[in-house]
């Protein structure tokens, strides 16, 4: 067992953060978490750290993800409920406080390295949102124009996606080594794998998988670069990292054993790989045995010498901001957050944490809440991600009954057991009303259309109308 991790109170200097952010990664697309990708240094950085199996986007699409990630908050709340593409005039509202504007003022250098997507045009760039710099494409790869930036100047277009990887990961690099003498935030968001793939010629064909693997593969090494960095410069110890994705995977990749993909309000839409590490402050092992939980196939963990150190505990994006703020003793924005500080989670001070119901948008619309084991789906579009539009139109429409799945048991939700369980559906029910008042107009407006298109039965109990606080 290791030694308990210091108070944060207690640490020499602030501690450094790393977020690195992939783009349409699935929850089964590396090894640590049952893939048959080769991801060795995410392995290792998982058995250095701490692996999450229950860790959420609050969205299936790039934007809003991207909005919680950055503000600590629901997406619907920040007014970017869906993707925002490279021709549209808005973008986050500058109202709102990124990680970079809360961590400005604590004295920290920041850099934004990828894939933006919180808006294109100038006063919404990274730049303007607590970044001191910034290098990549601000929006998805498959947008027009094909635009690589340096700041604000476009530098490459259309963009070399097979190199960007490699290059995302020197501009990175060169940040951690002008940075020693500073604390430093790096938000570190790939491209990959989001389609159209592409990958280098050290990496292409490497997989024997396709195109998809080559890409997951280099994201991999991407990581074992950072590491490196920062054990040559002296700043391994002093240092957080942190590996996720935005959603689930998208016409490729895998969610695992979760049913739904990118797009979808299933576990595969929105349950990502989440990855911690942070030398003596993490502690890479914990005694008590119900909380180590092996994700990979026997003969994966065969392959190594250490089992990761795996929780449980729900937690999610929204967790990000209120996390790094607390531990780098920075101020918390002045408007409520809706995530907490998941750092006794991280540092194993505790295994469980008490919180409010997570609530699944898809656009303005509600359509699912977890509380503990129990997820409930109450709206459902009438088409499936991705596909034609149905005649009439996509809409969101209430479940004749909802339906209640225990995610502990059955967490690809393949056996509805609302009828079994009426008291934990009619929790949840009034837990969804009361939340829904305190979300803008917009969200009591989309759940007022949505349950006027069709009545709940009884059993269901949804009024048709509830209006904002």
């Amino acid at each position: 067992m290791l030694a308990a991790p210091l108070a944060r109170s207690q640490q020499a200097k602030p501690p450094n953060v790393i977020l690195i952010l992939c783009d349409d990664l699935g929850y089964g697309d590396l090894h640590i978490y049952g893939s048959n990708i080769s991801t060795p240094n995410l392995d290792r950085m998982a058995e250095e750290g701490v692996l999450l199996r229950q860790f959420y986007s609050t969205s299936n699409v790039c934007s809003p993800s991207r909005a919680s990630v950055m503000t600590g908050r629901y997406a619907t709340r920040v007014g970017v409920p869906r993707v925002i593409s490279a021709q549209d005039v808005a973008g986050l509202p500058l109202a709102e406080k990124t990680i970079a504007d809360v961590l400005k003022p604590a004295g920290y250098s920041t850099m934004c390295v990828g894939k933006w997507h919180l808006g294109s045009q100038p006063q919404f760039l990274p730049t303007n949102r607590g970044f001191d710099s910034y290098y990549g494409i601000p929006y998805s790869n498959d947008m027009s124009p094909s635009i690589l930036l340096d700041n604000t100047q476009v530098i490459e277009s259309p963009v070399q996606l097979d190199t960007l990887t490699q290059r995302y990961t020197q501009r990175a690099i060169d940040f951690i080594q002008g940075s020693k003498s500073t604390p430093f935030f790096l938000f570190f968001a790939h491209t990959f794998p989001h389609i159209p793939l592409a990958a280098s010629a050290a990496f292409k064909g490497k997989s024997n998988l396709g195109l998809y693997a080559d890409c997951v593969e280099e994201i991999d090494w991407s990581v074992g670069q950072v590491l490196q960095a920062l054990k040559d410069n002296g700043l391994d110890n002093n240092t957080l990292v942190i590996f996720t994705s935005d959603n689930g995977p998208w016409y490729l990749g895998s969610p695992g054993k979760l049913r739904g993909r990118k797009g979808s309000s299933y576990e595969g839409g929105v349950r990502e790989p989440f990855i911690a590490r942070f030398p003596g402050q993490i502690p890479a092992q914990i005694v008590p045995s119900q909380l180590i939980e092996r994700t990979r196939p026997s003969s994966a963990i065969a392959a190594t010498q250490a089992t990761p150190r795996v929780s449980g505990v729900i937690a999610s994006t929204l967790d990000l901001l209120p996390t790094i703020a607390k531990l780098c003793n920075a101020a918390l924005p002045s408007k409520p957050l809706d995530g907490q500080d998941i750092w006794p989670i991280l540092s194993g001070e505790q295994t469980d944490l008490a919180r409010e119901p997570f609530l699944y948008f898809d656009d303005w619309n509600l359509q699912c809440a977890r509380l503990g084991s129990w997820k409930i789906h109450v709206a459902r579009y009438n088409d499936f991600p991705w596909s034609p539009d149905p005649i009439g139109g996509r809409i969101n429409l209430p479940l004749i009954s909802p339906e209640l799945y225990n995610l502990d048991k059955d967490p690809d939700e393949s056996y509805d057991v609302a009828a079994d369980n009426p008291e934990v559906v009619a929790d949840l029910l009034a837990r969804i009303l009361e939340a829904l008042p305190t979300f803008p107009q917009e969200v009591m407006d989309a759940w007022n259309a949505t349950m006027s298109q069709k009545a709940i039965n009884s059993d269901g109990g949804l009024p048709v109308a509830i209006t904002s606080q």
